[in-house]
């Protein structure tokens, strides 16, 4: 059970195995997506229908009649990695074994929908992935394994996705092998030492330039590439602000005495330079609103070059009315 590109890159891991036979494979609804607000398969369908399995998509696991079809394949294991939905108990009751999840995280560690963005924000220089035992509560059963993985400083929330994607699927089909000859390890979490990593809102992916540059690359680097850090620069006061996404870049010198937070110092180091609460962060590449990515010097050539001599050098906060979405 799952839906993304992870639960996919784990999924391929299983069948890859030849010590597991997958009777089906259960995802997400197709939902509209992009502007033509087309229908796309999701990754773990389209691998599903490359590899002629059954596939299931309920919108609900309420319907006796869905967990009744679940119960008919006789499974002994119920794997689950990102899908998106929450499981009844008279679910997790199916396989003989037991639901297994793969979750990205030393839990109890950030538990909960994105816990390799809340990783990565807060500055983390470690991770994983855990492989537990599904209970109702949220990723709250007793773990099977865990396998860490570093974070480095400039690592983004989809880079390490792919890391872990591949790592969770490895240590998955480890666990397997071991479940199928005997027995494997149940160590219940340390409930002290809970964290929650809640879903990611667009609106936090707003730079705020008073915070420390240290800060703001986390910030950016976990928004990297969804949902995009962003700022708002209006080249005059007549003009409407502009949304710019920054992709990652990195803490420069220590913040001029003459500079305030959001102020835009020009192009260091080939990056463009804006000021913070203590130093100056470079950013090497922008998406203006609607434009493809440009570097630095191509940003300010393009917008930074016509400003006028009243216009502000300076981002501006979220415009009122202003949807982040």
């Amino acid at each position: 059970m799952g839906t993304p590109e992870f639960a996919a890159t784990v999924l391929r891991h299983v069948l890859e195995s030849d010590d597991v036979t997958v009777a089906a494979v259960y995802t997400q609804p197709d939902r509209p997506c992009g502007r033509g607000k087309k229908c796309r398969l999701g990754p773990v369908k389209e691998l599903a229908l490359e590899r002629g399995l059954p596939v299931h998509q309920p919108e609900t696991f309420k319907d006796p009649g869905e967990v009744a079809r679940l119960a008919a394949y006789k499974p002994d294991v119920l794997i689950v990695a990102a899908y998106g939905m929450i499981l009844p108990q008279a679910v997790l009751d199916v396989p003989t074994a037991m639901p297994i999840n793969v979750h990205a995280s030393l839990l109890p560690a950030w538990r909960g929908a994105a816990p390799i963005e809340r990783a990565v924000a807060a500055g983390d220089t470690m991770t994983g992935v855990t492989i537990m035992r599904m209970v109702a509560a949220l990723d709250a059963g007793p773990m099977i394994m865990q396998r860490v993985l570093a974070i480095g400083q400039n690592d983004t929330a989809g880079m390490l996705r792919a890391e872990l994607a591949d790592l969770g699927g490895r240590v998955l089909v480890h666990c397997l092998k071991r479940l199928r000859v005997g027995s494997v390890p149940l160590v219940e979490q340390d409930p002290t030492k809970v964290t929650y990593a809640k879903k990611i809102e667009k609106s936090e992916a707003f730079i705020d330039w008073s915070r420390p540059a240290a800060e703001v690359h986390n910030l950016i680097r976990a928004m990297t590439p969804h949902p995009g850090a962003f700022f708002f620069w209006q080249q005059a006061p007549d003009k409407p602000a502009l949304r710019i996404i920054a992709h990652p870049g990195k803490v420069g010198c220590p913040l001029p005495p003459d500079a305030c937070p959001g102020d835009i110092l020009g192009i260091m180091d080939c990056h463009l330079a804006i000021a913070c609460a203590d130093a100056v962060y470079l950013i090497p590449t922008v998406v203006p609103a609607g434009k493809r990515p440009m570097d630095a010097k191509a940003f300010s050539c393009g917008y930074l070059g016509k400003c006028g001599d009243d216009a502000t050098m300076a981002v501006c906060g979220l415009p009122e009315a202003d949807d982040p979405a």
